[in-house]
């Protein structure tokens, strides 16, 4: 994983039940927090970057992630266009030019 950066592209992980996506979701990062080997960086666009706000289940782990040295970069458009600038409580804003470099120095592996 050292050499991946996760693109999260929505708040669930699947097609369907988004209450079953959001749970599915937190056991990705519930599972992958456990790992010594971890990803450069998650980069959330689009309805990804809910994952990043007390609503979502996901936050919590996502947060121990950035305490274990994973950079957690909100797209800053996505952020605008959710008005979720006053609630993220993980993570940092960044651009598509941060993740256009992320994605020149490391393989991306994409959720959604």
């Amino acid at each position: 994983m050292k050499q991946k950066v996760i693109l999260l592209a929505s708040h669930t992980l699947g097609k369907g039940s988004e209450e079953l996506g959001e749970t599915i979701l937190e056991t990705f990062f519930t599972l992958l927090k456990q790992n010594d080997s971890l990803p450069a960086a998650v980069f959330c666009m689009n309805s990804g970057v809910k994952a990043l706000t007390d609503a979502s289940y996901a936050s919590v782990h996502l947060k121990e992630l950035e305490q274990r040295g994973v950079r957690i970069i909100a797209c800053k458009t996505c952020v605008d266009f959710y008005d979720l600038g006053g609630v993220l409580t993980v993570g940092e804003i960044g651009s598509m030019s941060d993740f256009i470099q992320l994605a020149s120095e490391y393989e991306v592996l994409t959720l959604s």
